[in-house]
């Protein structure tokens, strides 16, 4: 029972510490984007995402720039995208 517990402890703590971290390694990265990891080096370099060499070698990450690429390229609802084309239309039939 107490194996168990440890067990357990231990994971939370590693989950703890690989949520809170700022900074993560390649295999952090590419589990904490749910990609695998060539697919994260050949993001790397194509330098389509961005990350840090400090000894020229190994790759880190910053979880917020990480969040942000994550983020970029939003992808617009049809909703939106028929707001806007109404928008469009409207300032254009009133430009006449």
């Amino acid at each position: 029972m107490t194996d168990n517990f440890k067990q357990v402890a231990d994971l939370i703590t590693a989950n703890t510490i690989f949520c809170t971290k700022e900074v993560l390694t390649s295999d952090e990265a590419a589990q904490y984007m749910g990609i695998s990891k060539s697919y994260l080096y050949k993001l790397t370099m194509r330098q389509q995402i961005p990350h840090y060499k400090p000894m020229g070698k190994m790759c880190y990450f910053n979880r917020a720039e990480l969040e942000q690429w994550l983020q970029s390229n939003r992808v617009s609802t049809d909703s939106e995208i028929s707001g806007k084309a109404q928008s469009y239309c409207i300032g254009k039939g009133g430009a006449r």
